[in-house]
Formats: C-alpha cells, sequence, structure tokens
C-alpha cells in the first residue's frame, strides 16, 4: 500500500476511542454498523472518523472480525472522495469488493459485508461506466447484495441510497423500458427508497445529495429546484467528524457547479 493522499480535514476531528463510543448513534445511522466489543475495533473507528483513512484501514486489517469493516469503509471513502488517479480508485475499489466478498462468505449474517460489496462494486461500475458494468453482471450483483443488506439489517439507510442510485443510474442509461424489462429498475422504487433513507438518517448529507442527483437522473430538469433545495440543506449542515465534512463539502461543490 503506497502513501495515500491526507484528508485535508484531518487535523480538525480528532476522535478518540470515548468519543467513537459517545457518538455512534449519530455516527453510524446511516450504516447501523453495531458498537463493536473489541476495543481495538473501536480504536480503528476512531482513525477513520478522525480522517486518517491509511491508518484506519491498517488498524482494521490487523484487528481482524468487525476491523474489515472499518478497513472495508475505510478504502471506500477514501477511494471515492480522495484519490485521484483513476486506476488506482478502480483497484481499491475491487480490493474492497472482495474483502467483502470474503467477509460476507465467512460471516453471511453481517449486513455491512454485503454492504461494503455493493458499495465498492457500484463505484467500481461508475468508474467503468454503467453501461459496461451492467454487460458484465456487476449490476444485478450490487442489486442482490443490497437488497441482503436490507433483509439483514431493515434500518440501513445507506443501502436505500445506493440502491435508489442504482435504479435512478440503470434509467438514466439505459431507459425506463429496457431498465424495468431487464434490470428491474423503476422510477418509483428508486424515489420510495430515498425517502426511506431520508426519513431513517434525517441528519445525513450525502443522502440529500445522492437524493438531489437521482431526483434530475429519474425526473429530470423538471426537478432541478428541488434538488437544489436539497444540495443547499446539505451544504448547511455542521459535519461531526471528517467523513461528514467531505461529504458537505460535496455538496458545496455540487451547487457552484
Amino acid at each position: 500500500m503506497g502513501k495515500w493522499i491526507a484528508c485535508p480535514h484531518a487535523g480538525e476531528y480528532a476522535f478518540d476511542a470515548a468519543a467513537v463510543r459517545r457518538h455512534w448513534a449519530r455516527l453510524h445511522a446511516g450504516d447501523a454498523e453495531p458498537l463493536p466489543a473489541d476495543a481495538a475495533v473501536v480504536d480503528a473507528w476512531a482513525l477513520f472518523h478522525s480522517g486518517e483513512f491509511q491508518k484506519a484501514v491498517e488498524a482494521g486489517l490487523a484487528a481482524g472480525g468487525d476491523g474489515i469493516t472499518v478497513a472495508n469503509k475505510a478504502t471506500c471513502i477514501y477511494a471515492n472522495y480522495l484519490e485521484k488517479k483513476e486506476k488506482i480508485r478502480l483497484d481499491l475499489f475491487l480490493e474492497a469488493a472482495m474483502r467483502a466478498e470474503s467477509q460476507a462468505a465467512e460471516r453471511p449474517e453481517c449486513a455491512n459485508a454485503w454492504y461494503w460489496q455493493a458499495y465498492a462494486l457500484g463505484r467500481y461500475s461508475q468508474g467503468i461506466s454503467v453501461a459496461k458494468a451492467l454487460a458484465q453482471g456487476l449490476g444485478t450483483r450490487v442489486k442482490d447484495a443490497l437488497e441482503r443488506t436490507m433483509q439483514l439489517q431493515p434500518r440501513h439507510a445507506d443501502a436505500r441510497v445506493a440502491l435508489a442510485a442504482f435504479h435512478a443510474e440503470v434509467i438514466d442509461k439505459v431507459g425506463m423500458l429496457i431498465g424495468g424489462m431487464t434490470y428491474g429498475a423503476k422510477k418509483e422504487t428508486g424515489l420510495r427508497l430515498y425517502d426511506e433513507a431520508l426519513a431513517l438518517n434525517p441528519a445525513s448529507a450525502i443522502t440529500l445529495v445522492e437524493y438531489a442527483n437521482g431526483l434530475v437522473m429519474l425526473e429530470g430538469e423538471m426537478r432541478m429546484k428541488e434538488a437544489t433545495r436539497l444540495y443547499e440543506q446539505a451544504a448547511a449542515m455542521q459535519p461531526l467528524d471528517a467523513v461528514q465534512r467531505l461529504d458537505v463539502e460535496l455538496a458545496k461543490s455540487e451547487l457552484e457547479n
């Protein structure tokens, strides 16, 4: 593992194990990850929430068990927000997807093993083009893994966001008819999933950003005003950790664009 690009907000959010435990419910409202019993895993999460993503991966892998989830999340967040080189980004997503797939095989009851597999494959698919990914069967894998996540953890807001994005991306790229007949993508399902995610985790900037993106993909320019309102709401949020700060900054950049 080469040296990763530092998170620009890493020094602004200093978490230790006590702070992670104290703020756990809010920090993990999206992924519904249970508070770990293993102190080493909690320490890995402290690094993650502080924005020390590479150290979080190393600590999570060293801890093993639930630490694999920390490693996968840190890898995906880093690749999505900070890595500049496309080949490295895609390699990191594949690495996380393979780790999560192995984790799910060993612990099929672990909801976030399925979720991070889906998230990583979904971002990889966007990188190589959604149409190419669908032709390779990745869309079905993503959809199935997200549905399994929600079966295992009905309060998993982030899985709803990702599954809604699947419906939106497919319809946007191949159209409503082919998307529905071939991949089971439906506009109504996507919109419902966004609403459910927001109801479960209303203080999530990234949920608002993804919802805004999905509205435009699913319903076009006529929803741009509402999408802008969602971006504004996300941009005005007060982040609790370095990851939420990245989400808020993303919302601000969407408004600028």
